[in-house]
């Protein structure tokens, strides 16, 4: 985000402060994010195979999303921007690995998933110590990553 001069041209420092603060619809719509993944694990947990699959689709579906935010967050930056957005399309390409993965061996492909969802928080942690991610990121960040990664690797623990 930029600063304008009292003449209206913009100002040369570079601004890297998120503007807001992770709100409380964020966190209530990012808690309520894991119930699919938690519904897929008691599945697996069942016996029932879809679980597995829904668990792949959704770690998946999620780990390409964190890329997304990340891409949204670097057009913050003025120094950094292109190391972020090659940064972010990672998730993504990690997301479709892993897939292909869970199609020959589903159990694997869900740990490794769950395992890269965990390794996100890195990421998250260095966008907030720049000021590209609001000040509490992290308090939102920490227990998602960690719900979700924890969910999928349970889901392949359990997956048949």
């Amino acid at each position: 985000m930029r600063e304008a001069t009292m003449n209206g041209m913009d100002d040369q420092r570079e601004v890297e402060t998120a503007a807001f603060p992770v709100g409380r619809a964020a966190f209530a719509l990012g808690f309520a994010g894991l119930l699919p993944q938690a519904a897929a694990a008691l599945l697996a947990g069942l016996g029932y195979p879809v679980g597995g699959m829904v668990a792949v689709a959704y770690g998946a579906l999620i780990l390409s999303f964190l890329g997304g935010m990340w891409w949204g967050l670097a057009m913050y930056l003025r120094r950094g921007q292109a190391v972020l957005v090659t940064l972010a399309v990672v998730p993504s390409l990690v997301a479709g690995a892993l897939v292909a993965l869970a199609l020959i061996h589903l159990p694997g492909g869900l740990v490794a998933l769950g395992s890269a969802i965990l390794l996100t928080l890195p990421v998250d942690r260095r966008l907030v110590a720049r000021g590209a991610a609001p000040a509490n990121w992290m308090s939102l960040r920490v227990p998602l990553s960690t719900g979700l990664g924890v969910l999928t690797i349970i889901a392949g623990v359990l997956a048949v």
